[in-house]
């Protein structure tokens, strides 16, 4: 049976995967959504109460019904690259291709409904809350006065998006940033606003999880580092991500937060205090891991495969095939 693999053309992450998957000899077909119609080709029959369904890919042909399991990496948006694309299209395109996924028995990483509200940072900060996971106090508001409070309470901010990356093309990243003690906030009331307690942190922690395998690494922040360089992305550190054990606290917490979330792979960022604390900062459910791998010499990707490829997952769940019941789906 194949393995389907939906992302973007320049994905290094994907590549580490397919180059396990291929030396296993587990057939992987590879497309972006974004050339349906066109490279991208599809065709689905629902006849005599049953489903029958095929994609054209690179010159490859694949039957749906013999779809191991799917991987949503980095898709580009269905449609996208047509000759004339619209946003019609693109829905058209979404509906055709996701659905008839949905139509098979395959395995998901991650399954698109259960992604889409994943996303959602407000909605990950209460969860990681009722899972046990410390959060860093935190406000989101419209209110300038509601932020001149937050800030009166909690002196050492930083800011940070709501929803993640800016979605221009290719999408750009938007640093979090440190706030001046002088901000008067005005311009919360332009847009939802996410402030934060900043973390004195000693490390930053990666904690890739695929299915139950969890691969945590660690940073080291200097101690004369730059207090504002506080976006472990953006910082001009030398040190290297390596290995370390996950508190059993936190994973307890991460295994409650996959369940709840039906996720079968989170990349969680944590901050690590002076005190050896991991503070959950964010949980990205199609998270980068090559550049963890390459510097810990962890192999996250050949989990990703081993889990893809596998005719049970390792760790799967009995529910995580069956995330189309979120949000009415």
């Amino acid at each position: 049976m194949t393995v389907l693999i939906l992302t973007c053309e320049q994905d290094v992450t994907a590549d580490m995967v397919v180059a396990e998957l291929d030396g296993h000899g587990v057939p992987v077909v590879r497309l972006d959504p974004a050339d349906l119609p066109g490279p991208v080709a599809l065709s689905g029959e629902y006849v005599r109460g049953g489903f029958r369904g095929h994609l054209s890919a690179g010159g490859r042909l694949v039957s749906m019904g013999g779809l191991r399991s799917v991987w949503v990496r980095r898709p580009g948006a269905a449609a996208s690259r047509a000759a004339e694309p619209s946003d019609w299209l693109t829905e058209e395109s979404a509906q055709a291709l996701y659905g008839m996924l949905r139509s098979t028995g395959a395995r998901w990483m991650n399954h698109p409904d259960a992604a889409r509200r994943a996303r959602h940072k407000p909605w990950q900060l209460s969860l990681a809350q009722r899972c046990g996971l410390p959060v860093p106090a935190t406000l989101i508001t419209t209110f300038p006065q509601a932020a001149r409070d937050f800030a009166d309470r909690f002196p050492d901010l930083v800011v940070k998006p709501v929803s993640g990356a800016h979605p221009q093309e290719p999408p750009r990243a938007v640093p979090t940033s440190r706030v001046a003690p002088d901000t008067d906030f005005t311009a919360v009331a332009f847009g939802p606003t996410l402030l934060q307690r900043r973390v004195d942190k000693r490390a930053d922690i990666r904690l890739t999880c695929v299915g139950d395998r969890m691969f945590a690494a660690r940073k080291t922040v200097a101690p004369d580092s730059d207090p504002d360089e506080v976006d472990v992305r953006f910082a001009t550190s030398d040190a290297l991500w390596q290995p370390v054990d996950t508190p059993s606290s936190v994973a307890a917490g991460v295994r409650t937060y996959l369940r709840e979330a039906q996720l079968a792979f989170g990349a969680f960022d944590f901050a690590e205090d002076a005190e050896g604390m991991w503070w959950f900062l964010e949980c990205n459910q199609s998270g980068q891991f090559g550049f963890v791998q390459i510097e810990s010499g962890q192999p996250i990707a050949a989990a990703v495969a081993d889990w893809l490829a596998a005719p049970t997952a390792p760790g799967a769940r009995a529910d995580a095939g069956r995330a189309w019941a979120i949000e009415g789906h």
